[in-house]
């Protein structure tokens, strides 16, 4: 039995991280004996030709996708593909949207064999094993499948596992290279599931009631194998890493306790941080904490269920800088009862916590399948305007309320977005006449380098310009450096001085390499580590 996972296309300027739900999958798949591959299309292009040769060469017997609101599309696209190029080949989704709109999602597109809803790893592994069978699926917890009578789906597992139990995610099949030289961190979780009951999200609904966590020593265990891969930034990708004080002093103190020195951020609640839990936070190596203040309006704050207040807010940005930490605060526009009064209230707040030395950033209400306000929009005041969901990225409006319309969201974002580009450009010309600070410099420098690379990566640059004979005897790095960036340029849109600087970063960062065969020089990007 062998098993091929596939991770759709994801924008860049979403800051990806390698697939950690897919890793976790592949982990139990090899845990029980199965072949598993996984095709990550977020960091390398997708055609169909690229498919096809994975079907041929692989030969899978399931195919699974996975993704979120906005890749649904491209994961839909890829799996009709699968069934274009092997229609006995049998297709299974997983992720937040499909497991919210699961049968819908079956009924739409009949080459889903099957959706598996919430956390994958125990139904997959039992899919796997029963798939070429060609039945026994209905003991499989939380499987979407047709019976030739109609759409089936099973119970969710009311007992799912201990996290401790899970596998090691198989990180290894994944080309965390390529995620790495981007300048994207990598992400672990300590726990899942989320106490709350915000009504824009359904991360608990996803995980289960509660919250289950992995023990402090496993914890620090898989992190300190990630500290050794080269990555500038681990995230904690809890949806609450904060939620048991217990617990996250507990990790804290036994990274501290091993002497190690890793660079991470994670996701917090203003109200579940203590000056004690930072301080420990910090000692431990975390440099951003991100929190979710939404609104500076408390109705609005009470009508979607978040529970906290403003004051609340300024207290943990305020602790966060005497501690030393980067306090992160984003906002949601749009949300039930948002007014014109409410949105500059909202804006006005952002602005007085980056004077407090906070980083804040606006986003717009997406209603994701799943969660309370999509269900309720009407009782909330929500109109939903479409559900085309490559637009459910939250920086474009797909909802407004009765008092702020799709044109008012919008424009305050992409106001939003040109301050941005504004700041970017202050700082590079800050950077020509010495003005600018080393860190704002470097912050750019590296900017324009995930956007080289990414090009080049994306475009196979590497790939169809990297191999030429060379006639000279022995190369130095430098020679064979300029000698890739002069094969480059004639047919490349990126200026000769960025192309130089980042082919030398990739190089002198570990990223890039090459080797000499007999007189024929090969570059590649260095992908698995």
């Amino acid at each position: 039995m062998r098993v091929l996972l596939i991770n759709p296309y994801y924008p860049i300027s979403e800051s990806p991280s390698p697939p950690l739900g897919l890793a976790f999958l592949a982990g139990a798949l090899e845990r029980a004996g199965i072949a598993v591959r996984i095709l990550d299309f977020v960091v390398t292009p997708y055609s169909p030709a690229v498919l096809a040769e994975a079907l041929e060469s692989f030969a899978p017997a399931l195919v699974g996708a996975t993704s979120v609101t906005m890749s649904f599309d491209d994961a839909v696209s890829i799996i009709q593909e699968v069934k274009k190029i092997s229609a006995q080949v049998r297709t299974v989704m997983g992720g937040p949207h499909v497991s919210f709109r699961a049968e819908a999602t079956m009924d739409q597109f009949p080459e889903l064999d099957f959706i598996v809803c919430g956390e994958g790893e125990e139904a997959l592994v039992k899919l796997a094993e029963t798939a070429p069978a060609g039945g026994g699926w209905q003991n499989i917890h939380g499987l979407v499948y047709r019976d030739g009578t109609g759409i089936v789906s099973n119970p969710k597992n009311s007992h799912p596992p201990e996290l401790d139990a899970l596998p090691t995610p198989a990180r290894h099949l994944i080309r965390l290279g390529r995620y790495r030289a981007l300048g994207l961190p990598v992400s672990m979780t300590t726990s899942r599931g989320c106490p709350y009951h915000c009504i824009f999200c359904a991360g608990r609904r996803m995980g289960g009631n509660g919250v289950r966590y992995r023990s402090p020593v496993a914890v620090v265990d898989e992190l300190e194998a990630l500290t050794g891969l080269g990555f500038h930034q681990i995230n904690i990708a809890d949806d609450l890493f904060t939620a048991n004080p217990v617990h996250c002093l507990a990790v804290c103190r036994e990274i501290v306790r091993r002497g190690l020195t890793p660079s991470w951020t994670a996701f917090a609640r203003v109200d579940t941080v203590t000056r004690e839990i930072l301080k420990e936070m910090k000692s431990a190596g975390c440099h951003t904490v991100s929190f979710g203040a939404e609104s500076a309006n408390p109705e609005i704050l009470k009508t979607v269920g978040k529970g906290i207040t403003r004051s609340q807010v300024c207290r943990a940005v305020q602790a966060c800088v005497d501690s030393g930490i980067t306090p992160q605060v984003s906002f949601i526009l749009g949300l039930p009862g948002e007014t014109p009064e409410t949105m500059r209230q909202t804006i006005d707040f952002g602005k007085e916590l980056k004077s407090s030395g906070a980083l804040h950033g606006f986003h717009l209400l997406a209603p994701f399948p799943g969660t309370d306000v999509r269900k309720r929009a009407r009782d909330y005041g929500i109109r939903i305007l479409h559900n085309n969901w490559r637009d459910y990225h939250a920086n474009r409006a797909v909802a407004e309320t009765r008092a702020v319309s799709q044109a008012t969201l919008d424009e305050f974002i992409i106001r939003w977005e040109q301050k941005f580009d504004e700041y970017l450009g202050d700082i590079r010309e800050g950077m020509a006449t010495g003005d600018a600070s080393a860190e704002e410099a470097w912050q750019l420098t590296r900017l324009e380098h995930t956007v080289t690379i990414y090009e080049l990566m994306m475009a196979r640059i590497i790939e169809n310009h990297g191999v030429w004979r060379n006639g000279k005897g022995p190369i130095s790095s430098e020679d064979a450096l300029a000698g890739l960036a002069e094969r480059i340029g004639p047919g490349s849109k990126i200026a000769t001085d960025q192309l130089v600087n980042t082919l030398s970063f990739a190089y002198q960062s570990g990223n890039l390499r090459y080797r000499v065969d007999a007189d024929v020089i090969r570059w590649e990007w260095v992908e698995y580590l």
